[in-house]
C-alpha cells in the first residue's frame, strides 16, 4: 500500500510539474483568439523551426529579412532568402514612438546572407503576406522561397528586399484578427555537397 501510494504521489507530482511546464514556457499562453495565416505554393525542404511571438500587447508592423543577395556563380549554391524577423510595437502608444521602442520575433534561420534594413507599414500593422517561390528544378539550383510581401492593415504592400527567382504566389487571407503577432519557419539545413535552400516555407500568427 506505502508503494502504491508512494507511486500514485510521484505520477501525480510529475503530472502538475508538466502542467506547470507547459503554461510556464508557452511563449503565447496569454495571446488569446489566434489563427495561422498559411500559403499553399511553397517548397517542401527542411524543419519546421519554434513559433516566436510578440510580447503581450504588441503586433508585428515591420519586417526585415536575412537575404543572400548575390548570385553565387555556376559552381556555388544561390540560397536566396535565409530568414524573416518580425518587429512588434504596442499600437496603443501611437505608431512613431512604438517605432523606436519595438520587440523582433523570428523563427528558424538559414545560414546565408545578410539581414535587410527595416520596412515599416507608414500607418497601421502588417495583416497579410505572400512569398516569391522557386519551384524544384530537378538537377538544377534550387533556391525555395526567394521573398516576401507583406499587406497592412490600411491597405500598404510592403515588399522585401529579396531575390528575383521563381514566381509570387497569391496573397494569404487576412487577419481576422487585430494583426500578426507571431511566425514560424522551415528551413532546410547546409547540405554540404548537396543542393542548399534555407527558407522553404512560413506561417504566420494572428492574434486579437
Amino acid at each position: 500500500m506505502h508503494h502504491f501510494m508512494s507511486l500514485l504521489l510521484v505520477v501525480i507530482g510529475l503530472h502538475v510539474s508538466i502542467q506547470s511546464y507547459v503554461m510556464h514556457s508557452d511563449p503565447d499562453i496569454n495571446r488569446k483568439n489566434r489563427w495561422w495565416l498559411k500559403v499553399y505554393y511553397t517548397t517542401n525542404w527542411g524543419s519546421w523551426g519554434v513559433k516566436d511571438i510578440c510580447p503581450n500587447g504588441t503586433y508585428a508592423a515591420g519586417f526585415s529579412l536575412k537575404v543572400e543577395q548575390l548570385s553565387q556563380g555556376f559552381w556555388d549554391d544561390n540560397t536566396a532568402l535565409n530568414g524573416i524577423r518580425l518587429h512588434c510595437i504596442d499600437p496603443s502608444k501611437g505608431l512613431s514612438s512604438s517605432y523606436e521602442n519595438y520587440a523582433t520575433v523570428e523563427s528558424e534561420v538559414g545560414s546565408w546572407g545578410k539581414w535587410t534594413e527595416i520596412q515599416w507599414c507608414p500607418s497601421g500593422l502588417l495583416t497579410a503576406f505572400q512569398l516569391r517561390v522557386e519551384s524544384s528544378q530537378g538537377i538544377e539550383d534550387d533556391t525555395a522561397v526567394n521573398n516576401i510581401r507583406f499587406r497592412c492593415s490600411r491597405g500598404s504592400l510592403l515588399e522585401g528586399d529579396g531575390t528575383a527567382w521563381g514566381e509570387w504566389g497569391y496573397m494569404s487571407t487576412t487577419c481576422k484578427g487585430k494583426a500578426i503577432c507571431g511566425i514560424q519557419t522551415q528551413v532546410e539545413e547546409p547540405q554540404g555537397m548537396g543542393d542548399d535552400t534555407a527558407l522553404n516555407d512560413a506561417w504566420m500568427l494572428c492574434c486579437d
